[in-house]
């Protein structure tokens, strides 16, 4: 490779067009991040010119590019944009800023200056003039909005072409609003550069302005050789550092690679790769305490559930570089389509694929870790009602742990294990549930039997207690939906009841409307004296011992429901009758239904629906 220091003024200078390959993000410099902190650097060597005083050089780093082979006498010489778009695309702004600036305070003398380093000359002898006549030519998704920005030849222009981003004073709107990035940075630059110049004596502080950009900022220009390897040069560069995500420096690795002997790379990112540039792989989600774009973390399950190895995000691109060996472009690109589909319906939990549904199930639990089993199942070569099963069994053992007070801090080695050893032996609903049934006497990883899950059902605490209140919502919710399908009801499938409140039939403040069974009745701080005189060991008195019956069992599945916001509201600590004629009015859900033909509602009422509730939950999460 060539190495060079240069000035911006010979980077730009002679007929050449510096290209982003396709397969590059888009332009990502921002105004707070970088476009401020440049014109600062650029304003203090055009304040020292002004002085009359020689500035030292500023540095702004290394660009990297790989030239390409001109075909024929027409066109420009093209340069492919290896590292350093973002200050390659600035600095156009950046001068396009200033021309905008000085046409509008009306100096046109140094037009021709900036004329020859943002616009290639002689467009009759180009081959594609409307694209070659610029200096550096942007990658697909910001096209558009750079032909608009950078071919506006005054400022009126640039609000003709944008009108929704100013406001009807045509001032630059800055609130509420997202500005394209040539739009952005021009119109920062150009009103930068008009405060500076006019500050500064006006015609005469021009060219110290200019000469700043073009002379005193320098970039070390490597240009890449035949045998150069671009993809190797760019990930030392970027690879071991956090400005590209893991995404960018994947991208890149893929479309570099390309054999394009036996690949048309243009074809392979519209067909395969530019879905994964929209905005819905865009969407940040979270694991945990960490935040990332969807993409990676599709890549990251995709890797897991083809290897069923553990990984590490903060190694993405190094576990896909392993993966991808011996595959083509087009067969990494499949498998990350294969994947993307059944990903997208897993997270979202809407779609025609099994996957779907059970996404949608275990949403509440949180339960990432169970992704890349879920994409090997899903993907996998059998029927539709043998993954099913599998899902069913997953969440089965999801929500037996969780109503028994199970710990899921194991979940991530767990699920792997049984991932891994999974696509070893034959892929069958038998033998994961075989595997997921492996460890029966591990706290940690144990698959509770009906006993232990019928025993939590009837009398842990379920809400507050075990489940939080996603995860209760969730559990009645399929309750209810058990219920009717288990009848000829009008109704049969399992409703949408995420707005509903969950309501504690026997309030936990039932102290004013309710009695104990005996008649008698107890305040909140008797309640909370047998509660510490239980802890303590003590013998409780038989006020005391009914006092904390009820408090153990207010929270058990039998006393929970699902009722309307307003009606629940209504109703909070009221007492039975109340409730119920409130539930005569106003409820539809079978999981009710009981609880309208009943005339009082105490601890043995409670303890019964436990019971007819948990033996429908045994059949409803079998294993």
């Amino acid at each position: 490779m060539k190495s060079e220091t240069w000035t911006i003024q010979q980077v730009f200078q002679d007929r050449k067009q510096y290209k982003v390959p396709f397969y590059q993000r888009a332009y990502v410099w921002t105004l707070e991040k970088q476009w401020q902190l440049l014109w600062a650097d650029i304003k203090d060597k055009a304040d020292e010119r002004l002085t009359g005083a020689t500035p030292a050089p500023h540095f702004l780093g290394a660009i990297v590019v790989e030239p390409q082979d001109k075909s024929g006498l027409r066109g420009v010489d093209t340069l492919h944009i290896i590292d350093g778009q973002q200050r390659l695309t600035t600095l156009q702004y950046i001068l396009a800023g200033i021309r905008l600036a000085t046409r509008e305070l009306g100096i046109v003398d140094y037009d021709s200056y900036l004329a020859a380093v943002l616009d290639n000359p002689n467009r009759s002898t180009m081959g594609n003039a409307d694209v070659e006549i610029f200096k550096v030519w942007p990658t697909f998704s910001d096209q558009k909005a750079f032909v608009e920005a950078m071919t506006a030849d005054k400022l009126p222009t640039l609000q003709s072409r944008f009108p929704a981003h100013f406001t009807q004073a045509g001032t630059f709107r800055r609130i509420g609003i997202i500005h394209p990035a040539a739009l952005d940075a021009i119109w920062n630059f150009a009103e930068w550069a008009k405060e500076w110049i006019v500050a500064n004596g006006g015609t005469d502080a021009v060219e110290a302005l200019i000469m700043a950009v073009l002379n005193d900022l320098k970039v070390v220009l490597i240009q890449l050789e035949k045998d150069d390897d671009a993809q190797v040069i760019f990930e030392t560069l970027n690879g071991r550092g956090a400005e590209l995500h893991a995404t960018d420096l994947i991208r890149n690795y893929l479309f570099m690679s390309v054999d394009s002997a036996m690949e048309d790379p243009a074809a392979l990112y519209e067909e395969k790769w530019k879905q994964f540039e929209e905005d819905i792989w865009k969407v940040r989600e979270r694991r945990g305490r960490i935040t990332k774009p969807r993409l990676e973390w599709l890549i990251f399950s995709a890797i897991r559930a083809q290897t069923g190895q553990e990984g590490d995000l903060a190694r993405l691109y190094v576990d896909f570089k392993n993966d991808a060996q011996g595959r083509t472009t087009t067969q990494q690109l499949d498998m990350l389509g294969t994947y993307a589909k059944h990903y997208l319906q897993l997270i979202e939990g809407k779609g025609t694929l099994p996957v779907a549904r059970f996404g949608r199930r275990l949403q509440p639990f949180d339960t990432t870790t169970t992704h890349p089993l879920a994409l090997r199942i899903s993907t996998a070569d059998v029927s539709e009602s043998e993954k099913t099963a599998m899902f069913g069994d997953i969440v089965s053992y999801v929500v037996r742990r969780a109503v028994c007070g199970l710990t899921s801090k194991n979940y991530n080695n767990w699920f792997t294990s049984v991932l891994r050893q999974w696509i070893k032996g034959p892929m069958t609903h038998a033998t994961l549930k075989d595997l997921l049934a492996s460890s029966p006497n591990s706290p940690a990883a144990r698959w509770p039997d009906d006993d232990e899950f019928l025993h939590a059902l009837q009398t842990a605490p379920i809400y507050h207690g075990n489940l939080d209140s996603g995860r209760c919502r969730m559990l009645l919710t399929e309750l209810e939906g058990w219920l009717r399908m288990s009848k000829r009801t009008e109704e049969p499938a399992i409703p949408d009841l995420s707005d509903l409140d969950i309501d504690h039939i026997l309030p936990r403040s039932w102290y004013e409307h309710w009695t104990l069974p005996d008649g008698s009745k107890a305040t909140l701080a008797e309640s909370r004296a047998a509660e510490q005189h239980e802890l303590m060991g003590g013998t409780l008195s038989s006020q005391y011992l009914a006092i904390r019956q009820r408090a153990k069992i207010v929270p058990t599945l039998g006393n929970l429901t699902l009722l309307n916001l307003s009606v629940n509201r209504e109703a909070q600590n009221k007492s039975f009758p109340i409730k119920k004629r409130l539930l005569i009015a106003n409820t539809v859900l079978s999981i009710n239904g009981d609880l309208i033909a009943r005339e009082i509602w105490d601890e043995e009422s409670i303890s019964a629906r436990s019971k007819l509730l948990a033996e429908a939950a045994t059949k409803l999460y079998p294993r």
